[in-house]
Formats: C-alpha cells, sequence, structure tokens
C-alpha cells in the first residue's frame, strides 16, 4: 500500500515484467486526489526535530522535455516508467488514477490495445506512450482529456482513424508518426470512409454538370426557336430563311 506516493520514477532502467494491475489500485492518493487549498503545498516529510522538502534536484520529463524540480507540489502526480523493458498490455485500472497528472510509458515493450479507460484520467496534461507496440485504434474517449497538452503516439501499430474534436484539434504530425495505418487529420493520408464520401461528391457533381448541359441545350434552342418564330410572324415572308429552305430543296431533288 502507498497512501502518499504521488511522483513515481522508474525511468531509465532495465526493469522488465507486466505492468501489476494491483500495484495502481494502491496508489491511493493518485485515485483520490488532493485537497484544493488557497496555498500550494509541497512535499516534505515532517519528524519530530525537522522539516524537510523532497526531490532536490529531481528531474524527469514532462510534457516532452527534461524538466528538474527543486521541490514538487502536494497537487502533482506523476508516473515515468520510460525507458525500460516492461511488456504485456496496459492494465485497464490506471484510468481510476484521477487525478494523473504525467503519464510516461514511453520506449517500453508495450502490446495490445490503447485503453478506453485513459479517457477518464480527468486531470491528464501530458501523455507519452511512443515507441511500443500498441496496436488497433486510438481510442475516441481521449478526446474527454480536457487539459491534455502534450500527446505522444509516435512509433507504435497503430491504425484507423484519429479521433477530432477538442485538444486533439492542437496536435501535430508527430504525435502520430511511423503508424502507418493511422490516417485522418493532421495526416495526409485520407481515410478510407472520406475517400467514399469524396467518390460520392465527384459523381453527384458530375451527375449535376450532365444534367445542367442538357438544360442549357434545351434553353438555347427555345430561345433560339421562339426567336425564328417571332420573325417569322412579324415579317411575314422573311426572304432570307425562304432561300435557306430552297436551297436545301434543291440538293435533295438534285440527289
Amino acid at each position: 500500500s502507498f497512501p502518499r506516493l504521488r511522483v513515481i520514477d522508474l525511468s531509465h532502467n532495465n526493469f522488465s515484467g507486466y505492468l501489476p494491475t494491483n500495484f495502481f489500485k494502491n496508489l491511493h492518493s493518485i485515485r483520490m486526489g488532493h485537497e484544493n487549498k488557497l496555498e500550494p503545498e509541497y512535499m516534505e516529510d515532517v519528524s519530530d526535530y525537522i522539516t524537510f522538502n523532497y526531490a532536490y534536484g529531481l528531474s524527469f520529463t514532462v510534457k516532452g522535455s527534461e524538466t528538474e524540480f527543486q521541490s514538487l507540489s502536494t497537487s502533482w502526480m506523476v508516473i515515468d516508467f520510460s525507458d525500460n523493458q516492461f511488456f504485456g498490455e496496459l492494465p485497464k485500472t490506471l484510468g481510476e488514477l484521477h487525478s494523473l497528472i504525467v503519464l510516461n510509458l514511453s520506449h517500453n515493450c508495450l502490446t495490445g490495445p490503447i485503453p478506453s479507460s485513459l479517457g477518464d484520467l480527468s486531470e491528464l496534461e501530458s501523455l507519452d506512450l511512443s515507441s511500443n507496440k500498441f496496436q488497433g485504434r486510438i481510442p475516441t474517449e481521449l478526446t474527454n482529456l480536457g487539459f491534455l497538452e502534450v500527446l505522444n503516439l509516435s512509433q507504435n501499430n497503430l491504425k484507423g482513424p484519429i479521433p477530432q474534436g477538442k485538444q486533439f484539434g492542437s496536435f501535430t504530425n508527430d504525435s502520430y508518426k511511423e503508424n502507418l495505418g493511422l490516417c485522418g487529420l493532421p495526416l495526409s493520408k485520407i481515410c478510407d470512409n472520406d475517400r467514399g464520401t469524396l467518390v460520392k461528391f465527384d459523381r453527384d457533381d458530375d451527375e449535376l454538370n450532365w444534367k445542367f448541359s442538357i438544360l442549357m441545350g434545351y434553353g438555347c434552342g427555345l430561345v433560339l426557336g421562339l426567336s425564328m418564330g417571332y420573325i417569322v410572324f412579324t415579317t411575314g415572308k422573311p426572304w432570307w430563311l425562304i432561300r435557306i429552305v430552297e436551297r436545301v430543296q434543291q440538293r435533295f431533288t438534285k440527289r
């Protein structure tokens, strides 16, 4: 049991094995969150003789860059297991760590789908699952992460359309690179459904153009016919028209 553990940094080691489900269930501070107080508090150890801050010189990857902290607020909840040899699927219980702010599991050997339960990490600001072997689609539930500023899903085996909306509109190609099966914005690769829609629109446009051309032909012919009829009735005998008709008759007679 880890009732007060808020920051777990096991990065850049050679740990291997499955990520244990029970381990995440015991992170009570990250599961339950912290009390909102007017004045910020920092992690410290209180004994009978002295009070001192934790985390002097602590550094880990936050939002895509290595950051050093002299002290950490009690509101910071971080899990960094990057650069190890963990394998297997992600436990769905990760989605129960509702106060988690940073989750970095990059550069491991994790497989399977990305759990949709990660969409329940309502406080998450940075998610890095890059350089693993995740498969399947990106769960649309991740669009529920309203505070998400950094997303890195590159170098996996993901496929299908990239979810759209909310924070996902701010992420660039770098968030998804080297996932050959992904499609949709911001990537240039168009999804199959989008292609079908484009083809349908093109066919509809061609049909409209064809109908428009026929209507234009009928319209022009009608106007020309009415104009000639008007000339005939108003001028009595239009000699130019009579001569044209006579010439046509003469040609047929000669044949």
